[in-house]
């Protein structure tokens, strides 16, 4: 049951991770300039493949989205 809460919470992450770089105007190009992350690491936390992304991941992406962590996750 763990498992499947953890791919939910994932899959939220990569659906807000595109929603708001959509809505910021960003291409993945540029969150990977704002954020310093490689880009295969942003199209895999895009796509939900990232299993469990670092907090300091996700911390770079909320802070280049002008975002909350809490805004990234929820």
């Amino acid at each position: 049951m763990k498992k499947k809460t953890k791919n939910k919470e994932i899959s939220k992450i990569a659906e807000n991770v595109k929603r708001l770089k959509k809505e910021k105007g960003f291409s993945k190009s540029d969150l990977v300039r704002e954020t310093g992350l490689d880009y295969h690491t942003i199209a895999k936390i895009e796509n939900g493949k990232t299993p469990d992304p670092r907090i300091n991941t996700v911390i770079k992406i909320a802070a280049a989205l002008d975002k909350t962590l809490d805004q990234l996750v929820a």
